[in-house]
Protein backbone atom coordinates (compact mmCIF):
# COMPACT_ATOMS: atom_id res chain seq x y z
CA UNK A 1 0.00 0.00 0.00
CA UNK A 2 2.82 2.40 0.91
CA UNK A 3 4.66 1.40 -2.28
CA UNK A 4 1.57 2.31 -4.37
CA UNK A 5 1.40 5.69 -2.66
CA UNK A 6 5.07 6.36 -3.49
CA UNK A 7 4.46 5.42 -7.14
CA UNK A 8 1.53 7.85 -7.34
CA UNK A 9 3.59 10.61 -5.72
CA UNK A 10 6.46 10.04 -8.18
CA UNK A 11 4.05 10.08 -11.11
CA UNK A 12 2.47 13.33 -9.97
CA UNK A 13 5.82 15.02 -9.37
CA UNK A 14 7.17 13.92 -12.77
CA UNK A 15 3.98 15.17 -14.45
CA UNK A 16 4.45 18.54 -12.73
CA UNK A 17 8.09 18.72 -13.85
CA UNK A 18 7.20 17.78 -17.44
CA UNK A 19 4.35 20.30 -17.61
CA UNK A 20 6.54 23.06 -16.15
CA UNK A 21 9.18 22.28 -18.79
CA UNK A 22 6.49 22.55 -21.47
CA UNK A 23 5.38 25.88 -19.99
CA UNK A 24 8.95 27.19 -20.08
CA UNK A 25 9.05 26.50 -23.81
CA UNK A 26 5.56 27.89 -24.43
CA UNK A 27 6.64 31.22 -26.02
CA UNK A 28 8.77 29.36 -28.57
CA UNK A 29 5.96 26.86 -29.22
CA UNK A 30 3.47 29.73 -29.54
CA UNK A 31 5.61 31.43 -32.20
CA UNK A 32 5.80 28.16 -34.13
CA UNK A 33 2.03 27.67 -33.80
CA UNK A 34 1.41 31.22 -35.02
CA UNK A 35 3.79 30.81 -37.97
CA UNK A 36 2.09 27.52 -38.84
CA UNK A 37 -1.38 29.06 -38.39
CA UNK A 38 -0.48 31.93 -40.72
CA UNK A 39 0.81 29.46 -43.29
CA UNK A 40 -2.39 27.40 -42.98
CA UNK A 41 -4.60 30.51 -43.29
CA UNK A 42 -2.83 31.25 -46.58
CA UNK A 43 -3.17 27.64 -47.70
CA UNK A 44 -6.88 27.43 -46.76
CA UNK A 45 -7.98 29.91 -49.36
CA UNK A 46 -6.68 31.50 -52.46
CA UNK A 47 -5.84 35.15 -53.02
CA UNK A 48 -8.26 37.66 -51.52
CA UNK A 49 -11.12 38.05 -54.03
CA UNK A 50 -11.25 41.50 -55.63
CA UNK A 51 -15.06 41.58 -55.47
CA UNK A 52 -14.83 41.46 -51.66
CA UNK A 53 -12.76 44.64 -51.33
CA UNK A 54 -15.80 46.91 -51.18
CA UNK A 55 -17.21 44.92 -48.25
CA UNK A 56 -14.13 45.21 -46.02
CA UNK A 57 -14.88 46.39 -42.53
CA UNK A 58 -12.59 47.98 -39.92
CA UNK A 59 -12.96 45.63 -36.94
CA UNK A 60 -10.24 47.44 -34.92
CA UNK A 61 -8.40 44.84 -32.90
CA UNK A 62 -7.90 46.10 -29.30
CA UNK A 63 -4.08 46.12 -29.35
CA UNK A 64 -3.90 47.32 -25.73
CA UNK A 65 -4.88 43.81 -24.53
CA UNK A 66 -1.49 42.58 -25.75
CA UNK A 67 0.49 45.35 -24.08
CA UNK A 68 0.33 44.67 -20.35
CA UNK A 69 3.58 44.54 -18.46
CA UNK A 70 3.12 41.02 -17.13
CA UNK A 71 3.61 37.87 -19.18
CA UNK A 72 0.74 36.21 -17.33
CA UNK A 73 -1.75 38.83 -18.54
CA UNK A 74 -0.48 38.52 -22.11
CA UNK A 75 -0.80 34.73 -21.87
CA UNK A 76 -4.39 35.04 -20.67
CA UNK A 77 -5.18 37.45 -23.53
CA UNK A 78 -3.60 35.15 -26.12
CA UNK A 79 -5.50 32.16 -24.78
CA UNK A 80 -8.72 34.17 -25.01
CA UNK A 81 -7.91 35.24 -28.59
CA UNK A 82 -7.19 31.67 -29.66
CA UNK A 83 -10.48 30.52 -28.13
CA UNK A 84 -12.41 33.18 -30.06
CA UNK A 85 -10.63 32.36 -33.33
CA UNK A 86 -11.32 28.66 -32.79
CA UNK A 87 -14.99 29.42 -32.14
CA UNK A 88 -15.35 31.55 -35.28
CA UNK A 89 -13.62 28.99 -37.48
CA UNK A 90 -15.73 26.15 -36.13
CA UNK A 91 -19.11 27.04 -37.58
CA UNK A 92 -21.01 27.75 -40.79
CA UNK A 93 -18.02 27.25 -43.07
CA UNK A 94 -19.98 25.76 -45.97
CA UNK A 95 -19.70 28.88 -48.16
CA UNK A 96 -16.05 29.52 -47.35
CA UNK A 97 -14.79 27.16 -50.10
CA UNK A 98 -11.50 26.56 -48.30
CA UNK A 99 -9.09 23.66 -48.33
CA UNK A 100 -10.59 21.29 -45.73
CA UNK A 101 -7.30 19.69 -44.73
CA UNK A 102 -5.65 23.06 -44.06
CA UNK A 103 -8.72 24.19 -42.12
CA UNK A 104 -8.64 21.04 -39.96
CA UNK A 105 -4.93 21.50 -39.29
CA UNK A 106 -5.54 25.16 -38.41
CA UNK A 107 -8.32 24.24 -35.97
CA UNK A 108 -6.28 21.41 -34.43
CA UNK A 109 -3.26 23.67 -33.93
CA UNK A 110 -5.39 26.30 -32.22
CA UNK A 111 -7.06 23.71 -30.02
CA UNK A 112 -3.74 22.22 -28.89
CA UNK A 113 -2.34 25.67 -28.14
CA UNK A 114 -5.45 26.53 -26.11
CA UNK A 115 -5.01 23.31 -24.11
CA UNK A 116 -1.35 24.12 -23.41
CA UNK A 117 -2.11 27.71 -22.46
CA UNK A 118 -4.88 26.62 -20.10
CA UNK A 119 -2.49 24.23 -18.41
CA UNK A 120 0.29 26.83 -18.06
CA UNK A 121 -1.37 30.18 -17.52
CA UNK A 122 -2.10 30.85 -13.88
CA UNK A 123 -5.50 32.44 -13.63
CA UNK A 124 -5.29 34.13 -10.29
CA UNK A 125 -7.80 36.76 -9.31
CA UNK A 126 -5.26 39.25 -8.06
CA UNK A 127 -5.06 43.00 -8.08
CA UNK A 128 -5.03 42.82 -11.89
CA UNK A 129 -8.43 41.11 -12.01
CA UNK A 130 -10.15 44.29 -13.17
CA UNK A 131 -7.75 44.95 -16.04
CA UNK A 132 -8.02 41.31 -17.16
CA UNK A 133 -11.80 41.58 -17.20
CA UNK A 134 -11.62 44.83 -19.16
CA UNK A 135 -9.30 43.10 -21.65
CA UNK A 136 -11.66 40.14 -21.92
CA UNK A 137 -14.60 42.45 -22.57
CA UNK A 138 -12.67 44.30 -25.28
CA UNK A 139 -11.72 41.04 -26.94
CA UNK A 140 -15.27 39.73 -26.66
CA UNK A 141 -16.60 42.92 -28.29
CA UNK A 142 -14.03 42.68 -31.10
CA UNK A 143 -14.84 39.06 -31.90
CA UNK A 144 -18.60 39.70 -31.58
CA UNK A 145 -18.24 42.31 -34.34
CA UNK A 146 -16.66 39.68 -36.56
CA UNK A 147 -19.30 37.10 -35.63
CA UNK A 148 -22.14 39.58 -36.29
CA UNK A 149 -20.53 40.57 -39.59
CA UNK A 150 -20.49 36.91 -40.65
CA UNK A 151 -24.13 36.46 -39.58
CA UNK A 152 -25.25 39.69 -41.29
CA UNK A 153 -23.60 38.53 -44.52
CA UNK A 154 -25.09 35.04 -44.01
CA UNK A 155 -21.60 33.53 -43.85
CA UNK A 156 -21.03 34.18 -47.55
CA UNK A 157 -17.70 33.81 -49.33
CA UNK A 158 -16.68 37.46 -48.97
CA UNK A 159 -17.50 37.63 -45.26
CA UNK A 160 -15.33 34.56 -44.67
CA UNK A 161 -12.48 35.94 -46.75
CA UNK A 162 -12.63 39.24 -44.86
CA UNK A 163 -12.69 37.35 -41.56
CA UNK A 164 -9.75 35.19 -42.66
CA UNK A 165 -7.77 38.33 -43.50
CA UNK A 166 -8.66 39.81 -40.11
CA UNK A 167 -7.56 36.65 -38.27
CA UNK A 168 -4.28 36.83 -40.17
CA UNK A 169 -3.79 40.38 -38.92
CA UNK A 170 -4.73 39.31 -35.39
CA UNK A 171 -2.20 36.46 -35.39
CA UNK A 172 0.49 38.78 -36.75
CA UNK A 173 -0.13 41.17 -33.84
CA UNK A 174 0.21 38.29 -31.36
CA UNK A 175 3.43 37.19 -33.07
CA UNK A 176 4.83 40.71 -32.89
CA UNK A 177 3.98 40.94 -29.18
CA UNK A 178 5.36 37.52 -28.25
CA UNK A 179 8.66 38.34 -29.92
CA UNK A 180 9.04 41.27 -27.52
CA UNK A 181 8.85 38.99 -24.46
Amino acid sequence: NAFGFIQIALLLSSTTIISSLQCNHLPLQRRKVIENSLRLLDKMGKKFPQQCLREKMPFRFPTQVLQPRQKEAVGVAIEEIFQHIFYIFSKNLTLAAWDGTALDQFQNGLYLQIEQLEACVIKKHTQHHWSKEVSRLKLKKYFQKIDCFLKDKQHDLCSWEISRAEMRRCLQLIDKMTRKF
